[in-house]
């Protein structure tokens, strides 16, 4: 497909914002998404429609949901300063490490954009995946939590196995530097 395609392709997803209250903040862009949906095959966003950033997060119980029709991503807000470890305590093979922040520790910024983008987005893209065409009710014709945390996983190893050359670094696995920073960052406060 050609690049000129693709753009156009990736133009026709709709972003919206909402105001956020009680100092929360959007995390990841529209531009972030773009390059993300671009390094994936169109067949697994050709159904993705708009993507909502909005400040429906339940205190700190919802990152992001899917609406009924599974054609709409809602990303939320969460606080300037955050840890997302209770997220990746629930998820086997999922660490803060994995995202470049330390558990137990107020997450850096980019840290939690990662999660966001290569946790959170790709989990709910899962979400839009069609499991079983013939299926009656749409719990059974898509992913259910157990195959969108799968899809999340499986494409976030597939992307991060390779150096993808891009001036925003949140769009690969954390460094060796930033994993010794925060580690020594660690090492300091004891």
């Amino acid at each position: 497909m050609s690049k000129l395609c693709l753009q156009a392709k990736l133009k026709r997803i709709k972003f919206t914002f909402t105001p956020t209250r009680a100092g929360r903040i959007h995390y990841l862009t529209p531009e972030d998404v773009r390059v993300l949906l671009s390094r994936l095959p169109e067949k697994l966003w050709e159904r993705l429609r708009a993507v909502h950033f909005n400040d429906r997060c339940r205190g700190k119980r919802t990152a992001g949901y899917t609406n009924r029709g599974r054609r709409e991503i809602a990303i939320c807000a969460f606080p300037a300063s955050v840890s997302c470890s209770s997220y990746t305590s629930r998820k086997e093979g999922c660490s803060p490490n994995t995202f470049g922040a330390k558990r137990g520790k107020q997450w850096p910024r980019l840290a939690i954009r990662r999660f966001m983008l290569y946790d959170v987005f790709l989990h709910e893209l899962g979400h839009l995946q069609i499991i079983d065409p013939d299926a009656k009710s749409l719990r059974r014709k898509f992913a259910s939590e157990t195959r969108a945390d799968e899809f999340s996983k499986h494409w976030r190893r597939k992307l991060w196995s390779k150096h993808f050359d891009h001036s925003d670094t949140v769009h690969n696995p954390p460094s060796p530097h930033e994993l010794m920073d925060s580690t020594k960052e660690d090492q300091s406060s004891k």
